[in-house]
């Protein structure tokens, strides 16, 4: 039997757009926990300026991140973005919209990356990433376990920095955001009492999980759920070349 298109399937939704243009380029994210962005001012290779945008977040802590954020980046050469690091000091979504803009600064074209999770069917998820409104790459998995592609069936998502880094360029990147979102989705089944107290959670992975910061977080935010109904993530922008969710 051919299983049911993702898009008709309850789940998790996330989009990134990135949006080059003379002299910046722009990337912005929405999904059911987070809606951000990250403007890069830059000029002869190097970010002159670094403008990042939390609309909303999980924490009463993340707004905090901007500020790591352009700590992090300001003045650093877009190619040695990848190299400055420090991931776990800043928001990781922040940090990977970073990433990702300095990736494409130089495009002559938008990006648009989808990424669809369904919920669990009898303890199965399955993943897609969509570039352009392609299906570029798709995983299945149980409890973190990937039974789909073959290639990787029994490596758990948080062991799959080897074969991600074996891949191209492209590939590596599509990849990392595919496993992310993958991860996050995990969030929709988790009951929230579970996941609203910061010190219960993973010390230092983020900027919201520094010691110095988890005492202090609380849990806020709308949760929205972009696959029921008609709304899609980043449906207020006004971007061009924007694919539906069909």
């Amino acid at each position: 039997m051919t299983a049911p298109p993702l898009d008709s399937l309850p789940g998790f939704r996330r989009r990134f757009v990135v949006t080059p243009g003379p002299g910046r380029v722009r990337s912005e994210l929405e999904d059911d926990f987070h809606h951000m962005s990250v403007t890069l001012q830059h000029k002869d290779g190097t970010v002159t300026a670094v403008e990042p945008a939390v609309e909303r977040a999980p924490w009463t802590t993340c707004p905090g991140a901007v500020a790591q954020l352009q700590k992090t980046f300001a003045n650093v050469a877009l190619a040695a973005f990848v190299a400055r690091g420090e991931k776990p000091a800043n928001c990781t979504h922040l940090h990977d919209l970073a990433i990702l803009a300095a990736a494409h600064f130089n495009d002559s074209e938008q990006l648009v990356y989808d990424i669809l999770v369904s919920d669990p069917i009898d303890g199965r998820w399955r993943a897609e990433l969509r570039r352009n409104g392609t299906t570029v790459m798709s995983w299945a998995h149980v409890d973190g376990r990937l039974v789909e592609p073959m290639e990787l069936a029994g490596v758990t998502l948080d062991k799959l920095r080897p074969w991600i880094e074996s891949r191209d360029a492209q590939r590596q990147e599509e990849a990392r955001i595919l496993r992310w979102g993958t991860l996050v989705a995990n969030g929709r089944v988790i009951p929230l009492a579970n996941q609203s107290d910061a010190s219960r959670m993973r010390i230092g992975v983020c900027f919201t999980f520094q010691p110095h910061n988890a005492p202090h977080a609380r849990r806020v935010g709308e949760i929205r759920d972009f696959s029921t109904g008609s709304a899609q993530p980043l449906e207020s922008r006004a971007l061009e070349n924007r694919p539906a969710l069909s």
